[in-house]
């Protein structure tokens, strides 16, 4: 049985859903929908997703270590040095 489903969502965010639909022949509604069921079976993947397209911070990955530690102890850590 489907049922309807009113979300509040970004209009840019909107219009690139839906060009992404578009480019895997299927409707916005489909792609939540199996988005959804996706999520909620506890898988851990979802076959749409993939790099995101962020050179700048593509091109800094790696090149910080936190060595585990939160933003505020590194942050203290460099003002005290």
């Amino acid at each position: 049985m489907l049922n309807k489903l009113t979300l509040t969502i970004d209009e840019s965010v909107i219009e690139k859903a839906k060009e992404f639909a578009r480019t895997k022949n299927k409707s916005v509604s489909r792609i939540v929908e199996e988005y959804l069921r996706t999520i909620s079976s506890g898988s851990k993947s979802f076959s749409y997703s993939g790099k995101l397209n962020a050179p700048i911070t593509d091109g800094i990955i790696g090149m910080f270590s936190d060595n585990g530690q939160d933003y505020r102890t590194q942050l203290e850590e460099a003002l005290t040095e």
